[in-house]
Parts: structure tokens; sequence; C-alpha cells
């Protein structure tokens, strides 16, 4: 999938370090949502793994009863990253002015993306730079609702539709080392008054990938 200028084209063209530079201690996705991406991960990863947790924040949504061989964070603000309990080590860095990760060939089991696909201008570098650092047959979960910071997101994201935004995820990592096997697009719901009602919540997107390394 060939993304044009205007694609890759974003409202706030400012540095996004300027963007992110206060923390954020809120929860950007709701319970519900949090609770479906935490039994995802509880399926998927296995206690022995090395996992990325690329684009993260204060909180990874890993399940709280499995301790990992190791957790790496990255992201943009170092005390929302200082303040996440499941990582041992993180660095900081913009995917949108540099796309090269400061991770070893074949180092990572798992790499995960959680709200944060949407803010890419370079996915396709991203995605092959992920197939280099990730072991062969590693999985890659990509995972999104149907918000965000509308300014920062490019416009391939912002003027597509939900069913678009996961075919557009979908064509990009298959074009760059990642075989994807599931997909997973849900409803939420949210309980009310001691769960006699509910409400519609947060739609959970979800793409689990493996990784096939045909692009290095």
């Amino acid at each position: 999938m060939k993304l044009s200028s205007i694609d890759r084209q974003k409202i706030d063209n400012l540095e996004d370090e300027i963007f992110y530079q206060k923390p954020r201690f809120v929860n950007h996705l709701s319970q519900p949502f949090r609770d479906r991406l935490t039994s995802v991960y509880t399926e998927y990863l296995s206690n022995h793994y090395v996992i990325l947790d690329l684009m993260s924040s204060w909180v990874s949504h890993l399940p709280l009863n499995i301790q990992y061989k190791k957790v790496i964070g990255h992201g943009l603000n170092s005390s929302e990253l200082e303040a996440n309990k499941r990582l041992n080590y993180f660095w900081i860095q913009n995917l949108n002015k540099s796309q090269e990760l400061p991770i070893e060939d074949s180092s990572i089991d798992a790499c995960l993306i959680v709200a944060g696909w949407q803010y890419l201008q370079f996915p396709e570098k991203i995605s092959k730079e992920l197939s280099r650092i990730c072991k062969l047959d590693s999985i890659l979960i990509i995972s999104f609702t149907n918000r965000a910071f509308w300014s920062k997101s490019p416009n391939i994201w912002t003027y597509s539709s939900e069913a678009e935004r996961i075919e557009y995820v979908k064509n990009v990592i298959s074009e760059n080392g990642w075989s994807v096997e599931t997909i997973i697009n849900e409803r939420t719901f949210d309980s009310k008054v001691f769960g006699f009602y509910s409400i519609e919540s947060d739609p959970f997107f979800s793409l689990v990938a493996r990784n096939n390394k045909s692009n290095n």
C-alpha cells in the first residue's frame, strides 16, 4: 500500500514532542475496551516473552497476574513511562521523525501497539522495523477504537471509516513482513446502575499478526 504525501499530512504539524510534553494520567480508553484488550493479551502472550510496548503510556493493559520475562516501553513522555510499573525500561523517540528502533535483530517475542497506530505517518517503515527486531513467528497486536487526538492523526486515518482503518492496517503490515491471522471487530458495552442495563462503549478493533520476515 503506497501512501501519498496528502495521506501522511495532519492538521497539527508542530513537533509531536510539544503535544506530548505534559503527562496525561488518564485512561483514554473505556473500561470495557481495556478489559477486552487485557483478555486478548492473556490469550496470546506467554510469561517467557520479551515484550515491546510501542507507543506506550503510564499503563500497559497487561494482565496483572502474569510476570513476563521483560517488558520494554517506548513513548514520548518520560513521566508517563516512569509511572508504568510493568516496564523494565523504556526509551523516548518520535517515530514520525525517525523510524529506526534501537533494538537488536530478532530479540522481541511480541510487540503491542494500542491506540497508537493512528498517529504514525510512516507506518510502512515502522512495520518493517518491527519485523526486523521481532523473532520469526513472533506476535504483533495492534488495537484501537474510534477515538483519537484528531489533529495529530494523518489524513489516511482521520478521513477513513472504521472498516477502512482495519483494512489499512492489514494492508500495511501484510506488505512489510507480517501475516495477519486474526481480526477482531467487536462492540463493547458498559454496565450501568448495578448491572441492570448497559450502554454501548468504545468499539474494539484488534489485528493479530505473525512475523514472516519476508521483507527482511
